[in-house]
This record gives structure tokens, C-alpha cells and sequence, in this order.
């Protein structure tokens, strides 16, 4: 039986939580309970709602999850911009990275619509 664990997008997206955590660890103390909390709080979102919808019983309520994760892809990215903006990182990889799980959350939507 195949879980959440073998998705490749799943994986990938928990790396991009790992990557998240080192650079906002560099952020300044103020924004702990702001911009740091908020971009840790997406990330997690993102393979978490992967998991949850993988492990609910119908392929209508995995799509709505996964359609949860873009959602929070769509937050982070903003956030990410912002980060570059106000000088807190440069790492403009990240959106590059952001947009390839993307890309494969909307092959697995594609995928469950066949």
C-alpha cells in the first residue's frame, strides 16, 4: 500500500521546510513572532496537507487538501519576495524550487482527475 512517504512531491517538500528553518534562523529577533513564524508555518503546511489528504478516504478530498498546499505555496512565495525585499535573504533559488512543487502538486491533481 502506497502512503504520502512515496510521493516524491511530498519529499521534495519536506527538504524545502528544512531550507525554510535555516534561513529564517538568520532572520532578525523581531521577526520572530512575524515574518520568521509565518514562512515556517507555510512550509509546514505544504507537505502536511499532502500527508492529510493522502491519508483521507476518497480522491475528492486528497485534491482539496493538495489544493490547501498550493495555497500555502502561494503564501510562501509572497513571503519569500518579501524576505528578499526587506534584505533578510537573497536566495532567489528558493522561488525557483518553490514553483517546481508546484508544478508537481498540479501533475498529482492532474494525475487524480484521470
Amino acid at each position: 500500500m502506497r502512503t504520502h512517504l512515496d510521493l516524491d512531491v511530498w519529499k521534495k517538500s519536506i527538504q524545502f521546510v528544512k531550507k525554510i528553518y535555516e534561513i529564517t534562523s538568520k532572520f532578525p529577533d523581531t521577526e520572530k513572532y512575524g515574518l520568521t513564524n509565518q514562512m515556517r508555518r507555510c512550509a509546514v503546511s505544504i507537505p502536511s496537507n499532502i500527508a492529510e489528504g493522502a491519508g483521507r478516504n476518497s480522491k475528492k478530498e486528497f485534491k482539496q487538501f493538495l489544493y490547501i498546499s498550493l495555497g500555502s505555496i502561494s503564501e510562501l512565495e509572497t513571503q519569500l519576495i518579501i524576505s528578499t525585499e526587506l534584505n533578510y535573504q537573497k536566495d532567489n533559488s528558493l522561488l525557483d524550487e518553490l514553483n517546481e512543487i508546484r508544478k508537481m502538486l498540479f501533475g498529482l491533481i492532474k494525475s487524480i482527475n484521470i
